[in-house]
Formats: structure tokens, sequence, C-alpha cells
């Protein structure tokens, strides 16, 4: 058996349930750990229901067992005494780890953030990754009523009204993420900079001259004054910029499906515009990243052949 352990958002689950679909289809047991990460007041939800998707869940015992956790006293002597026979490993550097996919059995930890776990079952992970209707579910049920039920009812016209907008023009979904990663510099800082973004900006406009930035961002305020900054820099009219307002961070997956169903991408160095890219499966489509995705280490891994980097001076660098 191989028990993976989820941990993460909504982004990160992808790539952990994409692990999962390459494990099977080599003809593993695979199940998940989805409590260990997950028990605590503060954790985010796993969000994989947005897809319709259900996965087998390893119980405490087989954890315990896995990793070698179980608490009786004479567990405790032979771990004091002979040490922990864990089966645990975890991904090297980042990057694709060809270990991750022959350790059997095992208790796997890590992000597995690389379309090369999964690139040759590609037609499986789009298919596992198609938005259910569960979502549409959610904002439809009017049993709570009052204000609640109006709020559902607003957030699916405001949902399907960008929508159509999307389907209706040259649409770019640009990502900008702040509130967590503004409380880690050290490693989310000075990598998309205004530089990145404008060169972002150019490089779409030079390949689609009449393009229109669908902004995203967990600080849609901010977002919006800086827009009106951009428009004097990039000497573009506001109208050529949308953003994207009305989600929270429980319906986050909203601004996923909008993101995906965009024409072209600028990414921040995060899972979700990754995931929002990826999850666009036109062979036309344009993939702008950031030339470097952390500062405490090298992710070379998560380029996908198509993706053109930008560095956080605003330059072209190739891969």
């Amino acid at each position: 058996m191989v028990i993976i352990r989820m941990t993460g958002g909504l982004g990160n689950q992808m790539f952990q349930y994409a692990l999962y679909l390459k494990l099977c289809s080599m003809g593993k047991e695979v199940k998940f750990d989805d409590f260990t990460e997950y028990e605590g007041r503060d954790a985010r939800p796993v969000m994989l229901w947005v897809f319709g998707i259900d996965y087998p869940r390893a119980t405490k015992e087989e954890l315990n067992r896995i990793t070698d956790g179980f608490l009786k006293l004479s567990h405790r002597i032979r771990r004091k005494l002979f040490g922990r026979k864990s089966l645990e490993y975890h991904e090297k550097d980042g990057n694709f780890d060809e270990q991750v996919l022959a350790k059997e059995p095992a208790y796997l930890t890590g992000y597995f953030q690389s379309e090369k776990y999964f690139k040759d079952i590609e037609d499986k992970v789009r298919q596992a990754f198609i938005f259910s209707d569960k979502i549409w579910n959610e904002l439809d049920d009017g049993k709570s009523g009052g204000d609640e039920f109006k709020f559902k009812n607003s957030m699916r016209q405001r949902v399907e009204q960008y929508l159509k907008q999307i389907g209706n023009c040259l649409s770019v979904s640009v990502h900008v993420r702040r509130g967590d990663y503004l409380e880690n510099d050290e490693v989310y800082g000075g990598i998309c900079t205004e530089k990145y973004y404008c060169g972002g900006f150019e490089k779409m406009m030079d390949v689609f001259p009449e393009a229109i930035f669908f902004m995203f961002s967990n600080d849609v305020e901010w977002v919006g004054k800086w827009v009106k900054e951009l428009c004097g820099k990039l000497k573009l009219s506001e109208d050529r910029f949308v953003v994207v307002e009305g989600t929270t961070e429980n319906t986050g997956y909203f601004d996923l499906l909008l993101m995906s169903r965009c024409r072209h991408h600028i990414l921040a160095n995060s899972s979700f515009s990754w995931w929002g890219a990826w999850l666009n499966a036109s062979k036309d489509k344009l993939v702008i990243a950031p030339s470097k995705w952390f500062n405490n280490q090298e992710l070379k891994d998560i380029y996908t052949e198509e993706m053109i980097r930008i560095s956080p001076e605003g330059e072209c660098i190739k891969a």
C-alpha cells in the first residue's frame, strides 16, 4: 500500500491527487491521509469535492502501521531500543523524483509539483478535474433562506457574467498573490514584482494587441488601485482590465474555474494559477510564468514546455 499525505490548499491537493492517479495507473493500492494536516481549527479545507472527487482514505491504524506510529508501551519501548521503522518518504527537493513512483509500501509526503509525474496520463487527469455541478448546487441551496440565499444567488449570477465576458473576448488571466505571501517574504518576495507583471503584459500585447486582462487576487482592493496605476504606465484604458470580485476563501474555486476559461495566462508563483493555466487544454495558449518560483528552492520541473519565463526585472528568460 502507498499512502499520500494530503497537504495545502486546492492547488496542492490537485498535484497530490494527480500523483494518486499515476500510482493507481501503475497498479498500486493508494490511499490518502487527509486528517493529519486538516484536523486543526485553522486548517484549510479539503476542496477536491469541487470536481466531484471521492478517494480512499487511510485509517489511523493503517497510518500508524506504515509510519510505525503506534503509541502502545511495547511499541514505544521497541522504538527507543531499535529506532523507528517508518516507511515515510519525502520528495527530495521539490523537483521530479523518480523514487516517489518506485516506493512501495510507502507514506509519501511532499507537494509533487511537476507535470512529469502525470504527463503520460494527462487525459485521465483532465477528466478528473472537470468542475462538478456541486459548485452550483452549493450556491443553489436555499434552505437557509434570507440574506444568505440572496448572496448565493447573486454569486452565481456574478460568476456566470464573468464566464460570459471571458468567452466573448481575448481573455488573459492574471494572478496576483498577496495576503499570506506578504507574510513570508523570505520565500516568496521579490519574484512576482511589478516589473515581472509589466513584462508579462507587454509580451501578451505584443502577440495579442486586443487582450483583456482578468485580474485574480486574494487582495482585490489593492489590485483595483494598482490597475489604475498600470493604465498610466502601460498606456492602456481601464476597460482593458477586469478585477474579478466576489469570491471568498471558501469559494476561491470559482477563481480557478474562471482562470481556466481564459485563453492565455500570466501566473503568480502559485500552484493555484499553475492549475488555472493547465486546465486550459488549448494548444495555442500563451502562458507566462516567473523565472524563479521560490527563493529557498530551485524548482525547475514545475515549468511546462509552453511556459515563457520572465524575470523579476521584466526580462524574458530562456529555459
